[in-house]
């Protein structure tokens, strides 16, 4: 019993009953005619596409900068990086890799600019975070319209000038890492073998950094800053490092997210990006000056499954298909739940 109860505390009982919510989805299913298979693979395909978004939000916390709401001007690094590439003409797992390469490039340098302001705002990293990310969407809603883009692919029909809203990458590098070495059972379950190991490698090349001089160095500015400039540590340079890293994986994350989801949205598109990852590290344990990998993997877990899971459970039940209201109802709710909850400030 002691055990049990002593599981509860260190787990969570927030997150315990939403794990039990989410296994009762599961066991509903098949009762209810949804396929338990499709289901789980549904959900794993989810966890691969979105789960390098919530990596992204871990560098900005360890450093004290708190949660990235910022996040779409990585999203955005990581648009202009998939536009390029299909504006060059690469395809294939060469038009991937092109794509990643220039996303880490934009990536860098608008982290830089991005660290930079942060710096200057210390106390209120979250609330400018905000407006960076909302302000840089609205900004490129604009630039999408005027830069000399030519490929038939992407630009509007009519006038030839501006790009689409949304741009298919059928042709591209559609499923490029979901079919790669993908496992299939019957015609209902696929796991997506290709983004499962880019997720994990990711996480495992940010373990590694968060273990090495200077990522030791980033975790002590955001533990106590006055400590670590005393020991020398360059406050500063620690917190840009972080945000770089930060949007630079958001580039990362979104052309992974893209591949799966068979699309490019632009304009608006990465408007409310930020938000479900924020709610994903948070649901998994996370707090606004500590994040591990652990809350990363348990957060992606309990959000996507349950936002997978919700609607074809409702939907089965009702008979009618009410999946986007219903998406949209559990999304938010689990949003505003993660974003105001109470958690304990690390010491």
């Amino acid at each position: 019993m002691e055990g049990i109860k002593r599981f509860i505390a260190d787990f969570g009982l927030p997150r315990v009953i939403i794990t039990f919510y989410l296994l009762a989805l599961f066991l509903a299913a098949p009762l209810v005619g949804v396929s338990l298979p499709a289901s789980i693979s549904d959900s794993l395909i989810r966890i691969g596409m979105n789960g390098i978004m919530v990596l992204a939000m871990v560098p900005m916390i360890q450093s004290g900068c708190g949660l990235n709401f910022g996040l779409s001007l990585g999203v955005i690094a990581g648009l202009l990086g998939a536009t390029l590439s299909i504006e060059f003409g690469f395809a294939g797992v060469l038009g991937f890799v092109v794509a990643i390469g220039i996303s880490q490039v934009f990536g860098a340098v608008f982290g830089y600019g991005y660290g930079k302001l942060l710096n200057r705002v210390k106390g209120g990293e979250m609330m400018i975070a905000t407006y960076v990310g909302f302000s840089s969407v609205m900004i490129m809603s604009i630039a999408w319209l005027i830069m000399p883009y030519k490929s038939p692919t992407m630009i509007w029909g009519f006038g030839g000038e501006g790009l689409r809203t949304t741009i298919s990458v059928e042709g591209f590098w559609r499923h490029i890492l979901d079919d790669f070495l993908a496992v299939r059972i019957g015609d209902s379950f696929k796991f997506p073998t290709g983004a499962i190991l880019v997720f994990v490698l990711v996480a495992v090349l940010i373990w590694a950094f968060f273990h090495l001089k200077l990522g030791t160095a980033v975790t002590a500015v955001g533990s106590n800053a006055t400590y670590a400039r005393a020991s020398g540590i360059n406050v500063n340079r620690m917190r840009i490092i972080s945000v770089m890293m930060s949007t630079m994986l958001g580039g990362l994350g979104i052309l992974v997210f893209e591949q799966s989801f068979g699309f490019i949205q632009l304009y608006e598109g990465p408007l409310y990006m930020a938000f479900p990852a924020v709610a994903a590290i948070l649901i998994g344990g996370a707090s606004v000056n500590k994040a591990t990998l652990v809350h990363v993997f348990i957060g992606t877990a309990l959000y996507q499954g349950i936002l997978t899971m919700t609607p074809a459970i409702f939907n089965a039940v009702l008979k009618v298909d009410m999946s986007d209201v219903i998406r949209i109802i559990v999304s938010n709710g689990m949003i505003l739940y993660a974003l105001t909850r109470k958690t304990k400030v690390a010491k």
